[in-house]
């Protein structure tokens, strides 16, 4: 399924940053990509956005994996339009780079440092997790609100009953 596709590559790609994070950027370290705009800083999260639940490393992971599992049958089984789906596959695919470190390393490898604001230093999958669940949202409640409009527009219209011709005879 196209979801499932690119929920693989979103985790193959978080996968693949953290892996040139770690082999190029000593622990603690930073690369300069736009001066003081960006940098590239390798840390290791234990808990989740700025370090909240630090000594929760498996409760994570298994939210990551409990995650991961509800939107993967929620891709088989919601009724949703495509773009929510694909919105929900950045979901997904960002759960499981997440969830392949905390459970194979006990911790998440973090590397996008916006040294320009006071932020977290994040990384790819955590990108895609908050892109997704945003705009799935905005999704989800445009689509809703359209729907309740039509609803009532259709129940504002009386039906007329269409005996004979176009007449009315």
């Amino acid at each position: 399924m196209l979801y499932f596709l690119i929920a693989a590559l979103i985790c193959g790609a978080d996968r693949l940053s953290k892996l040139w994070a770690v082999r190029n950027i000593p622990l603690s370290g930073s690369r300069v990509l736009i001066p003081g705009v960006l940098e590239l800083t390798h840390v290791r999260n234990t808990g989740m956005a700025f370090s909240m639940l630090s000594e929760h490393t498996w409760l994570l992971a298994l939210v990551s994996a409990v995650v991961a599992a509800g939107i993967a049958v929620i891709l088989v089984k919601g009724k949703f339009t495509r773009w929510e789906k694909v919105f929900l596959a950045f979901i997904l695919g960002g759960a499981l780079g997440n969830f392949i470190d905390r459970a194979f390393l006990g911790y998440v490898v973090d590397m996008i440092n916006p040294v320009f604001m006071n932020f977290a230093v994040f990384n790819l999958a955590d990108s895609f997790i908050d892109v997704g669940a945003v705009m799935f949202c905005v999704l989800y409640i445009v689509r809703s609100v359209r729907e309740e409009r039509e609803a009532k527009a259709k129940k504002k219209t009386p039906e007329v009953p269409h005996d004979g011709d176009a007449d009315g005879n």
